[in-house]
């Protein structure tokens, strides 16, 4: 992992403080940057995002997909959680857990933003970071790019639709224009310019392409990171009122990555698949693409929604639950392969 990989939760940390302490000093610079929008798109944040996202599409191999059928029980788990179990059993969660159990605890106008946030966030399964949990996990990795490679596929028609759904079933009102809009913005699009520029790339040698990805791969960490601090500069009077809504929106959270990584991986060892596929197979279906669910809630429902701030609990706590999953995987394998 990379130094910014490896530290990302305290990046988190830090861009919080700074963006609460830049919000509550400059509060005027901060609602320009707010009203810079198109079509309720923000404009600064639409750039950062494109930064973010891009580079990570570039990594990925849509010409991976004929690998889907060499291991066809292992992306049959892949897809089950990511796509029929990970965005309802969020959706209940952000239930139980939200709308019910926490409730008295947070502010009643953000609930509903809330529960929208998190489902954001389960509805887009880890694209990037998958790659990194797989290398630590020794996972094949033809079966994670392929996979990577058909959930970004389907992602791009069943994102909307799922993401409408839950949160039609939540009783929250999404206007579907916004919701293509922001899926055409921030997926169809960077994977259209991605694609093109990979393809560019890997037409100078394979050389040149790992060049070019060791260059740009720091953008996507800092865009996410000042993308953040902006956030944060908006939540940051929401926050400093209730600073216990962090903790609670990351207990859905966390149960869902234990439980569909559990899940995916108990299923890969019921069907026989092998230890080194049923590592990535569960940690893609409990990571999540957040850059794209940050993305989304700010189009959705603003800077100073609910919504965006759950999210970022997300990004807050990715990378130390992901490597405490990554451990239990690698530590189970003689339990795994005992079947």
């Amino acid at each position: 992992m990379s130094l910014f990989e490896r530290y990302l939760t305290l990046w988190v940390f830090l861009c919080i403080i700074a963006g609460i302490a830049f919000g509550q000093g400059l509060p005027a610079l901060f609602q320009a940057i707010g009203h810079m929008e198109v079509a309720r798109v923000n404009l600064p944040v639409g750039l950062l995002i494109w930064v973010m996202i891009v580079p990570m599409l570039v990594k990925v191999d849509f010409g991976a997909l004929h690998e889907v059928r060499q291991h066809v029980r292992g992306i049959g788990v892949t897809l089950l959680v990511n796509w029929l179990v990970k965005p309802f059993s969020m959706a209940l969660l952000g239930w139980l857990f939200i709308r019910h159990w926490f409730a008295p605890l947070l502010p009643a106008d953000q609930i509903d933003s809330y529960i929208a946030g998190l489902i954001l966030l389960a509805a887009a399964p880890c694209t990037a970071m998958v790659f990194v949990w797989s290398r630590l996990s020794n996972g094949d990795p033809l079966f994670t790019l392929s996979q990577v490679a058909l959930n970004d596929s389907i992602m791009v028609f069943a994102f909307a639709p799922i993401v409408a759904l839950l949160l039609g079933i939540s009783s929250i009102t999404v206007p579907w224009d916004t919701l293509v809009t922001s899926v055409a913005l921030y997926i169809v699009i960077p994977v259209i310019l991605a694609q093109l520029w990979r393809r560019k790339l890997l037409a100078r040698g394979q050389a040149a392409f790992d060049a070019a990805m060791a260059k740009i791969g720091p953008w996507s960490i800092a865009a996410l990171l000042a993308t953040l601090v902006l956030l944060f500069a908006f939540q940051g009077e929401a926050i400093l009122r209730q600073p216990l809504v962090i903790a609670l929106l990351a207990v859905p959270i966390l149960i869902q990555v234990f439980f569909n990584s559990a899940l995916a991986y108990g299923l890969n060892r019921a069907l026989g698949e092998k230890h080194n596929i049923a590592c990535p197979s569960a940690l893609i279906g409990a990571s999540n693409f957040f850059e794209l669910a940050v993305a989304a809630a700010i189009s959705l429902f603003g800077f100073e929604s609910g919504a965006a701030l759950a999210t970022v609990v997300g990004v807050l706590i990715e990378v130390p639950v992901m490597l405490l999953v990554v451990r239990v995987v690698n530590t189970s394998k003689g339990w795994y392969e005992g079947a």
